[in-house]
């Protein structure tokens, strides 16, 4: 089977995740490559996007073991009919437990049939300079391993069986998927004395949570605490100061800093 047409899927608050199925792409080659961004506030309402042909990268962050809700609901606005599809986990150097089986459930769900699968890792969203986990990632060397499959799954797909005698890629994971602890209402807040109004964090925000009215507000009641606004600060007037999170952050940092790298399935 002969791809021409690569469509990158995804949902890509901080933009880890676009960078790996760029990478992906790129080791694809010989493909023109459409993008299909999740992740403005716009994608909730979206029309239904059809997928008919090419080989779609699906690719989602890992919130905690599992897909982000945000990232379900825009993903299920995609129609596969019966297209190929590589699915890919970001995880921020923790576990991505129960989160690529319920990725390639999903795809199976948006009526795409999943031939390679991968987790790769990318920074994690609660990462600052003091606390520093998985910082930098995706490097060179994940984007090396991210063109590597790219590469592996178009040999896989020009010596390809007909896609409906194929069995759906088998990856690890456990069903039913692992509960999700309960979403606490916190939000990144702002320091209004570094604060610039420059209004980066508003144009970030994949939920639409942050507003300027003369002061930046967040609606924690729709915040994914995806952490995009903090990492685009200029001035670095966006953080998080919960107690929570800080705890979690200093056990990432304590239980999770031994470099992982990414696990393909073909």
């Amino acid at each position: 089977m002969d791809i021409s047409l690569l469509k990158l899927i995804y949902f890509s608050p901080t933009q880890t995740t676009k960078k790996i199925v760029e990478g992906i792409a790129q080791g694809f080659q010989g493909s023109t490559v459409e993008h299909i961004d999740l992740t403005p506030p716009d994608a909730r309402i979206r029309e239904i996007v059809e997928v008919h042909d090419g080989l779609a990268v699906i690719g989602s962050p890992v919130y905690i073991g599992r897909l982000p809700a945000d990232a379900i609901s825009r993903l299920r606005r995609i129609k596969g009919n019966g297209a190929p599809a590589a699915v890919v986990a970001v995880y921020g150097n923790r576990e991505y437990e129960d989160a690529l089986l319920e990725l390639r459930d999903l795809a199976l769900g948006m009526g795409f049939r999943p031939v390679a699968a991968g987790a790769f890792i990318g920074e994690h969203s609660l990462s600052t300079s003091a606390m520093p986990i998985a910082a930098g990632r995706p490097d060179a060397e994940d984007l090396r391993r991210a063109g590597q499959f790219g590469k592996m799954i178009r040999e896989k797909m020009k010596n390809m069986q007909p896609l409906d005698e194929m069995l759906p890629i088998q990856v690890p994971g456990n069903f039913p998927y692992k509960e999700p602890p309960p979403f606490p209402k916190i939000s990144p807040v702002t320091q209004e004395m570094i604060c610039i109004k420059c209004e980066k964090c508003i144009s970030v925000c994949p939920t639409g949570a942050i507003t300027l009215e003369g002061t930046i507000a967040t609606d924690q009641s729709v915040c994914i605490r995806c952490c995009a606004c903090v990492k685009s600060c200029p001035t670095g007037a966006r953080i998080m100061e919960d107690s929570r999170i800080l705890h979690k952050a200093e056990q990432l940092l304590k239980n999770c800093s031994k470099r992982k790298e990414p696990e393909t399935y073909l």
